[in-house]
């Protein structure tokens, strides 16, 4: 390595160095970034306390060999254990927000969150959003940008995890939103006892087990409980669409991610009028339902709404 650190003098010597590595080693991405280049840019950054969005000022410049030999060091931490990024820097991003996590928790890459944080008006569609609740919140992303989107709203947030929510609470505790989001250990809607809510959003484990016996190591890394959905992935989201209406207001909605599962769930349960929602990054791996297409009770104006949500405004 130190032949190596007198070679690789500046940052843009060792962003090159660090692609080339990663793609001939055959690495897999897809936790937080999806290519070789972002990947090595976001440690490289990272490894230098500098910010993970602005390359292009300091691509460069010439680096100390201290520094030179740190950044080897980091490149040579994802290639050898297959650790993802997020797990060596311990952050992971969803566009602008950031959330501590480690192997406790899965790696924060919901749609749901890309929706949260950019323009969630679409889940006003029934009215003002006052409360909401976020089943397998892992590091609580979601719930801490929900309560960002809705601020006037009380958060719950659950998970079967007791180390997820362990994370969950540094979280929480970093964005100061103790007093808005509040975190309950216990399985899907179990530890809620009989509340309502105006929105619930999930982002399920939905991975078929087939695929998840194929992991890569970077995947395998993550907690299996999160990931786990059964012979086709739908087990857990089954169950969320039994139980949900027991649990929403008259006019609130129920927002879950399925992935691949979208044209099974749609065949299997024709009878749901499901919107299936696109972001920039997603076409169509998330569901938005109205209570009353659950079979909760119908509220004053909720059949407007669901006409308005299927027209998407």
């Amino acid at each position: 390595m130190s032949n190596i650190a007198d070679d690789l003098i500046t940052l843009r010597d060792l962003l090159r160095y660090a692609v080339s590595r990663f793609t001939q080693s055959k690495l897999v991405f897809e936790q937080g970034t999806n290519n070789a280049l972002d990947e090595a840019a976001f440690l490289l950054l990272w490894g230098l306390n500098l910010p993970i969005d602005q390359l292009d000022p300091f691509i460069d410049a010439r680096l100390t060999r201290a520094e030179r030999e740190k950044l080897l060091g980091i490149i040579e931490e994802r290639i050898k254990h297959r650790k993802p990024a997020a797990y060596i820097t311990g952050q992971a991003w969803i566009k602008s927000h950031r959330f501590i996590v480690d192997e406790r928790v899965i790696i924060p890459r919901s749609y749901i969150g890309e929706l949260l944080a950019g323009d969630a008006s679409i889940l006003e569609a029934g009215g003002p959003v006052r409360s909401v609740l976020d089943l397998c919140t892992g590091c609580a992303c979601l719930a801490i940008l929900a309560a960002l989107a809705f601020p006037d709203a009380q958060v719950d947030a659950a998970d079967l995890s007791s180390d997820a929510l362990e994370v969950a609470k540094l979280n929480v505790a970093d964005y100061e939103m103790s007093d808005q989001v509040h975190l309950h250990q216990g399985d899907l809607f179990g530890p809620l006892r009989g509340k309502r809510y105006d929105l619930i959003v999930c982002n399920p484990p939905y991975v078929r087990d087939a695929a998840v016996a194929r992991y890569a190591p970077e995947h395998a890394s993550e907690p299996l409980l999160a990931h786990a959905g059964g012979p086709d992935g739908l087990v857990i989201v089954r169950r969320i669409l039994a139980e949900a209406a027991q649990h929403l207001n008259p006019d609130g909605r129920l927002l879950v991610e399925v992935g691949y599962g979208q044209k099974t769930l749609a065949a299997e349960r024709a009878d749901l009028p499901f919107l299936w929602l696109e972001t920039e990054d997603s076409e169509g791996d998330m569901f938005l339902l109205n209570a009353c297409d659950l079979g909760a009770p119908v509220a004053s104006g909720a059949k407007g709404a669901r006409s308005a949500l299927k027209r998407g405004k």
